[in-house]
């Protein structure tokens, strides 16, 4: 689940971001008492995401607004459905309008490409992986979203795990001495933390497997049948992920792998918005 004081200060960034020092339309045309009501029309199939952050969106403004939700993150949407109702002081709902709909179209959009991934692997042991390839400053509602489309987040940043790439290791000379260095910091300095490497060849994950320390084994643009080359030289020592270049067409020959883990930057980067619109209800 989403951390409550890093959803809120992206709620702040985002609402300074867009009203400045004032939403002049809405102070020009509407009195600053009054009231109103607005739905959230679904306009496009997909997997919906984005409800508890829209709410939060509209308590934040006004805690006394009462927001009535009739469908819930995760859930399949069509078009023409209503997804909820807000009603609020119109000043809220006009200033929170463009931040609600920019985010729950962009969550839905990957959700609902997540989901894609996440049926075709349906049966497989292995699971979908998101990776740190986000829009800066929006990495927790993606990776919220990635979630509620039924995949499992990977590291959040560069502080929750040890992943020592292809340029960590060129640049600390190779993968053994990459290694060593990375065991001795999470003894000395984050004990319990977990160590994953990145291996470009098969040559990579034998000096991997001779040298231990470590918990996951990361098989980079290595094909299908290198990957199960790689399995069979690993076993069930450590836990195995597959990624570069994996996408719908070629996913499940990869699942079929037995790797534990795929991790694809696509579910997010390559995502698409998708159609919501938040309309006001006249009585």
């Amino acid at each position: 689940m989403m951390d409550e004081q890093q959803l809120i200060q992206l709620i702040k960034n985002a609402l300074q971001e867009d009203i400045g020092d004032g939403d002049h339309s809405t102070l020009a045309s509407i009195d600053a008492g009054a009231k109103g009501k607005a739905v959230l029309k679904i306009k496009e199939d997909g997997v919906l995401a984005g409800m508890a952050v829209a709410e939060k969106i509209f308590g934040y403004m006004q805690p006394g607004m009462v927001f009535t939700a009739f469908k819930r993150d995760g859930d399949l949407m069509t078009n023409g459905e209503t997804a909820f109702e807000v009603s609020a002081s119109v000043h809220t709902i006009l200033q929170a309008e463009r931040l609600v709909l920019n985010c729950m179209q962009r969550m839905s959009g990957i959700a609902s490409l997540t989901h894609q991934y996440t049926q075709l692997l349906k049966g497989f042991h292995t699971r979908l992986l998101d990776t740190r390839k986000t829009t800066p400053g929006f990495r927790l509602l993606e990776k919220e979203a990635v979630r509620i489309g039924g995949g499992i987040n990977h590291r959040f940043g560069l502080y929750d795990m040890i992943m020592l790439k292809d340029n960590h290791i060129d640049f600390c000379g190779g993968i053994e001495p990459a290694i060593r260095k990375a065991h001795a910091y999470v003894q000395q300095h984050k004990p319990g933390m977990k160590i994953e490497v990145e291996t470009r060849n098969l040559a990579d994950v034998q000096k991997v497997m001779a040298t231990g320390l470590i918990d996951r084994i990361m098989l980079d643009n290595f094909s299908p049948n290198q990957v199960t080359e790689a399995l069979q030289l690993i076993g069930k020592k450590y836990e195995t992920e597959a990624s570069g270049g994996i996408n719908l067409s070629n996913l499940v020959e990869y699942a079929a792998t037995g790797v534990d883990y795929i991790s694809s930057g696509a579910v997010i980067h390559q995502a698409r918005s998708l159609d919501l619109s938040l309309k006001a209800v006249i009585i």
